[in-house]
């Protein structure tokens, strides 16, 4: 153990009296685990971001039929938005009607127009029109004023929720509500301002407003598809309920039993699945650059460790000569590359953990420090440190003793 304490001791000097040898020996190592550090907690922090958003979205026990549903590819989606039919109340009426797995089904629609009050306008704000059902739904609480009464949503009354945001440009710190807005020129009376959201990926949650769905399809029609979402009696029974609004609208819409759903049909844990492997794919990419990294500074460690032991041809020859071992010799060159190497993962996590850091102030991009990334960028270099000093080690310990002596 002494003799490992020494050959640390040795390498962190050589460090401190070659500073600039040593920094272009590790430069490799602190760029890759700088690389793989930074990368790790960036796709950590989005995989919770991104969580919470699906699941503040579709929300828990919940899940959505849309017209189209989740599809990747683009000529599959554009086919299937042309021949299927649009969701309707009817669908939801079925759904809801099928089976006591479902406790309620909300509908809504969505789509951009001009906000005005007074002289100020905003375009292409987003409008959602909701059934009356939106209130058993999360998502929807009013920081000022109130919701839509469920008889002003059944009615189609012309009133609107404004989003924090949307409210705050509008009125520029006056009290919206009892207002009177135009969307697309037709007045509605602002009843409430939403809580504020924040953003997601740098895009707004809170410029929308929200009308009754009648109100909705008076200013766009009502030939539009809507989106439904469906809450499932018990959280822990959503395939079932999933299972019975397949079944109803399937014998709704008179689908034999080979014919494919015309529709679809989106869970938390259908986006969660697409984003894990999409996050996957970019961690195995990185993978593949950080590794040809460590190769390059393995290669320039090896490089370095061979002229150290040229360097030492002498103190090497009088150890052996005194009686050190091949193998006491193996031990101290491997200790010495292993622990110049792991300083290089040191600093670059460091450097990892600052890069994230900095990327997540002042980016829309979160970050969430992981305790296990310490352990995996030290660990990925003290095997190269091994690794790459293991011919350095054996070939010092094959040198001659007097051949070594009598080296200049």
């Amino acid at each position: 153990m002494t003799q490992i304490y020494d050959a640390i001791w040795l390498a962190l000097s050589s460090i401190w009296a070659n500073k600039i040898r040593s920094l272009m020996m590790v430069l490799g190592n602190i760029v890759a685990v700088t690389s793989i550090i930074a990368v790790v907690s960036l796709i950590q922090g989005m995989n919770t971001y991104v969580s919470d958003a699906i699941t503040q979205e579709i929300g828990i026990g919940s899940f959505k039929v849309e017209k189209v549903g989740f599809i990747t590819d683009e000529e599959e989606q554009r086919r299937a938005w042309q021949t299927r039919p649009d969701v309707t109340l009817l669908d939801a009426r079925a759904i809801d009607r099928f089976s006591p797995s479902i406790d309620a089904v909300m509908a809504e629609a969505g789509a951009n127009a001009n906000i005005t009050f007074r002289e100020t306008t905003l375009e292409f704000t987003r409008v959602r029109g909701v059934t009356a059902e939106y209130d058993q739904f999360s998502g929807y609480a009013a920081e000022r004023g109130r919701l839509p009464s469920r008889m002003e949503v059944e009615r189609g009354r012309p009133v609107a929720l404004l989003g924090w945001e949307t409210a705050d440009k509008l009125f520029k710190g006056q009290s919206p509500v009892d207002a009177t807005i135009q969307i697309n020129g037709m007045h509605f009376r602002v009843i409430g301002v939403s809580e504020k959201r924040g953003s997601m990926f740098g895009n707004s949650q809170d410029e929308f407003v929200l009308v009754p769905l009648r109100a909705f399809q008076r200013l766009f029609g009502s030939r539009r598809s809507l989106e439904l979402t469906v809450r499932a009696s018990n959280p822990d029974e959503v395939q079932r309920a999933m299972d019975d609004a397949r079944v109803a609208l399937r014998v709704k819409r008179h689908l034999r039993a080979r014919e494919e759903d015309d529709f679809g049909l989106v869970t938390s844990d259908t986006l969660l699945d697409f984003w894990s492997s999409f996050s996957s794919g970019i961690f195995a990419i990185l993978i593949g650059v950080v590794s040809l990294s460590l190769v390059v500074g393995g290669v320039v460690i090896m490089n370095i460790m061979l002229m150290v032991v040229s360097e030492r041809t002498r103190e090497i020859g009088l150890r052996k000569a005194l009686g050190a071992r091949k193998r006491d010799i193996v031990w101290q060159v491997l200790t010495e590359s292993t622990t110049l190497s792991m300083v290089g993962g040191v600093l670059g996590t460091l450097l990892g953990f600052g890069l994230a850091m900095i990327v997540a102030a002042l980016t829309p991009l979160p970050a969430a420090i992981e305790p296990w990334s310490i352990p995996l960028g030290l660990g990925m270099t003290a095997g190269v440190g091994l690794f790459f000093g293991l011919y350095p080690a054996l070939r010092a310990a094959s040198l001659d003793p007097i051949e070594a002596l009598r080296r200049e």
